[in-house]
């Protein structure tokens, strides 16, 4: 499995249930990498999304300790083992855990790669991504530096050692 976010310099990943910045070549290389896949993702980071809607063309797994909650084109899932459960019919090279700050926790153990959008810049946040310079993964690929407007970020692979 593999964790896939855009984080600002302090691993901030959100601020009030929305991203820290719109970078298109981000919501481009996150699009592109998930498509055909499984994400797997907690009840807010869903209900984040353009009328609180699955993402198309991906299978969809929302884990939510609520047990009456329901969503048309997504599996829900209550437990952790359950998603663990519920992801054995696919490839796990194909499963993506797109967030929040909780799922990212929760799921890190079991990955083994990290695809980070890491943005130069240190934005108000009330939602992190685990940091992984501090968590035992090594940065093993890291693109040239891009910029939108006044945006410098780069896109980093990391790899669990």
């Amino acid at each position: 499995m593999k964790l896939i976010a855009a984080a600002d310099k302090k691993w901030g990943i959100g601020l009030n249930n929305k991203l820290l910045v719109s970078i298109p070549d981000d919501m481009k290389f996150f699009r592109e990498t998930t498509t055909g896949n499984v994400v797997i993702m907690g009840r807010k980071t869903l209900e984040s999304f353009p009328g609180g809607k699955p993402l198309k063309n991906r299978i969809n797994i929302v884990l939510t300790r609520d047990k009456n909650y329901k969503v048309d084109g997504a599996k829900v899932c209550h437990t952790k083992e359950e998603v663990l459960e519920e992801i054995k019919k696919y490839d796990t090279n194909n499963v993506y855990i797109i967030g929040g700050e909780s799922i990212y926790r929760l799921f890190e153990s079991e990955c083994d790669t990290a695809l980070i959008t890491k943005i130069d810049f240190e934005y108000e946040a009330d939602t992190f991504f685990p940091n992984l310079d501090e968590n035992g993964w090594e940065l093993v690929e890291e693109s040239e530096e891009q910029t939108y407007f006044d945006i410098i970020y780069n896109f980093c692979t990391y790899k669990k050692n």
